[in-house]
């Protein structure tokens, strides 16, 4: 990641993509809350940064005057074609009501408590596969061996497409969601998912399977046929958010369980602390920040906003703002009352937010099963990458 001049100020000049912010913010935002709890910068243009969780929510629940029509946390740098390829976008993520509306009816049956009960045991066999790879070396990345191998595969079994171009897809996703700084790349990324997909939904026009991309394909919508845009937007949308959010939140996990040898020995001894767990590493790890436009000028909470400025949906910040949550700072592994907003809020609340709470689970059962013991790789890095999502991309243990 190419580092852009030093903040000095963070109420006035934030960079999310600062090597600092990316490897430790819960300084900053601390910080900021007591002294400016919306900041702001010109950086990639007028962009604010709320970090209260009460200041997150209220932006997040008012789609008047904020839009959800360009998410992204770094704007895209590069020359735009004068026909975008997908002209809404990735919805439901990037639209709003009415289209946000039936495209998010459209997925949430793939992604409910019934369907994903139903995707467990696939996903529990996957990640003893993974371990079975690496157990007999006492060592290996619990990021890129481990954590990023499980999300893509479950949901190249979702999206009906195989999971042999797992590599493939990681590669398209990290350069969308990573690789701010290289307009080529980003572009590339983008452009190789909508191929991909493209020869995808030709397979299906007249071979339907029972995936959820044939149904795009073929569902109407007040009498019409889905356009294929949208089709291929809301395919690419599943494979990106549902990728790299789950598999940093389960690097993150691992990463705090290497870090924590109480939290790990008491959840190896506590199996049953599973559910509450999970929900508090979420909370103190939530990898996701969205953005929202100003649809036009408006004063929030004190502060002048004007139409077409970005604001940045900081989720992580407020789950860590202690008005809300007590020793907001620590990891409470039996936290009974966790009113998180790791999969956002309002109506843009994450439809996969089922799935991603099942692959985390199971992917830290098997991984305690398996290694109940471990540490980080002394001498070795651990990277991370930030931006519109944070965790870990290098994370070397080390184990019996």
């Amino acid at each position: 990641m190419a580092r852009t001049s030093p903040v000095t100020d963070w109420s006035v000049d934030f960079d999310v993509l600062d090597h600092d912010y990316v490897a430790d913010p819960f300084d900053i935002w601390d910080d900021l809350r007591h002294r400016c709890p919306i900041a702001h910068s010109d950086r990639r243009g007028s962009t604010w940064l709320p970090t209260r969780y009460e200041d997150v929510t209220a932006i997040a629940h008012d789609v008047e005057h904020f839009s959800s029509l360009e998410v992204a946390v770094i704007p895209f740098d590069g020359e735009e074609p004068e026909e975008p390829i997908l002209p809404y976008g990735l919805p439901p993520i990037s639209a709003d009501p009415p289209l946000h509306t039936w495209t998010r009816r459209l997925l949430l049956p793939w992604f409910s408590h019934t369907r994903v009960a139903g995707y467990e045991a696939m996903t529990r066999e996957l990640c003893s596969s993974l371990i079975d790879g690496f157990a007999a070396r006492g060592r290996a990345d619990a990021a890129a061996d481990y954590a990023q191998q499980i999300p893509v595969r479950v949901i190249a079994a979702i999206l009906g497409v195989s999971d042999s171009h797992a590599d493939m897809f990681t590669g398209w996703v990290r350069d969308v969601l990573e690789f701010a700084d290289d307009p080529e790349r980003r572009a590339g990324g983008v452009q190789g998912l909508i191929n991909y997909f493209l020869e995808e939904i030709e397979h299906r026009r007249d071979r339907p399977g029972d995936d959820l991309l044939s149904m795009l394909l073929h569902s109407e919508v007040d009498g019409a046929p889905v356009e294929q845009s949208l089709v291929l937007g809301t395919a690419a949308l599943v494979l990106i958010a549902g990728v790299d959010t789950t598999w940093s939140a389960i690097g993150s996990s691992l990463w705090h369980l290497a870090t924590h040898p109480d939290d790990r020995k008491r959840l190896v001894a506590e199996p049953d602390l599973m559910p509450f767990a999970v929900e508090e590493l979420l909370r103190a790890y939530s990898p996701v920040t969205m953005a929202r436009v100003v649809t036009h000028d408006v004063e929030f909470a004190h502060c002048p906003m004007k139409a077409g400025d970005k604001i940045l949906m900081n989720f992580p910040a407020a789950n860590r703002d202690p008005e809300v949550f007590e020793d907001a700072d620590k990891v409470v592994l039996d936290r009974a009352v966790n009113r998180h907003v790791a999969f956002g809020s309002g109506i843009h609340r994450c439809a996969g937010s089922n799935l991603a709470r099942m692959e985390l689970r199971v992917a830290l059962e098997q991984w305690l099963r398996r290694v109940p013991e471990f540490h980080l790789d002394e001498g070795q890095e651990v990277t991370w990458a930030g931006g519109q999502v944070r965790g870990p991309r290098l994370l070397p243990v080390v184990f019996p």
